[in-house]
């Protein structure tokens, strides 16, 4: 039995297959897994609590997990031990969110692309069609991830209290949060996985994009997002070569998106909403 994963910050999927390429059963959902923010013990709790991957873990032979957090040393190792020690009979690889959303995007194996991730975080990188380069190493949800979920909750949220968010938004946006500021401040500093509780918020965007302040807040968000990201790769985006999108934020944005890419001159190229689908049948073809 083969387990691949796509783990986020906010939710993590699996989905077991057989030497056949079958699924053996319906997707798997825990919370997010992210070890360069979880405890290891706090990584532990999260995947024995599923019944579903407690009942399989020894008949697993390959568990293919692609999640945030997993691009730096330490955490993708810490992780992988976990793996090994739940799935003992099994041949653990871990790899950073970035490869799932390459080749859940790609037209082909070899295709060259530069290859974007925007949903709780935003990262990008360039994928010559063997490697995966990356020339900005992510300091986080604190000091960067651009045009993320967590990004535009901030947004929202400092908006609002800076009373530069119109007032019948601002209404609205009142009854559908706890916007206390004591709440607030106590899940970003006292909860874990501070960065999927900022967002949370970043549905209201997707429920209000009628309005011009939302557009604008989306769009600015995508060009701060493309001048510090993706224009790293200008050379290699000169050639012609495409942009693809994964994740929630970039799948409701793509308007936006659009928008701003001919405003900077780049191709767009594929959206994938959820990378585990184009993750399943990657493996199947490479069973």
């Amino acid at each position: 039995m083969i387990l691949i994963t796509d783990g986020g910050s906010t939710k993590c999927d699996w989905i077991a297959i057989d030497k056949n390429g079958n699924q053996v059963d319906q997707r798997i959902r825990t919370k997010g897994l992210n070890p360069a923010i979880l405890s290891e013990k706090k990584l532990n709790k999260i995947i024995r609590k599923s019944k579903e991957l407690m009942a399989m873990s020894t008949e697993v032979e390959y568990v293919f997990f692609y999640g945030a957090g997993c691009g730096t040393d330490n955490p993708r190792e810490m992780l992988k031990e976990i793996l090994e020690q739940i799935f003992p009979n099994a041949t653990v690889d871990v790899q950073e969110d970035t490869m799932a959303a390459v080749r859940s995007t790609i037209n082909s194996n070899n295709e060259a692309a530069v290859v974007c991730i925007l949903g709780t975080g935003s990262n990008c990188s360039y994928f010559d069609g063997e490697t995966l380069h990356q020339r900005v190493k992510s300091l986080g949800y604190t000091l960067m991830d651009e045009a993320s979920g967590n990004y535009y909750g901030k947004e929202l949220i400092r908006d609002y209290y800076f009373n530069i968010m119109p007032h019948t938004l601002k209404l609205a946006f009142s009854h559908k949060y706890n916007l206390d500021a004591d709440y607030i401040k106590y899940n970003l500093y006292k909860q874990p996985n501070p960065n999927a509780y900022l967002a949370s918020f970043a549905e209201f965007m997707f429920l209000n994009k009628d309005s011009d302040y939302i557009k604008e807040l989306i769009k600015s968000g995508l060009r701060k997002f493309t001048e510090h990201m993706i224009l790293q790769f200008k050379e290699e985006l000169n050639t012609g070569i495409p942009v693809h999108f994964a994740g929630s934020i970039a799948y409701f944005s793509q308007e936006e998106i659009k928008e701003v890419a001919e405003e900077y001159g780049y191709k767009v190229g594929n959206f994938v909403r959820r990378p585990i689908e184009g993750l399943v049948d990657y493996h199947i073809k490479n069973l």
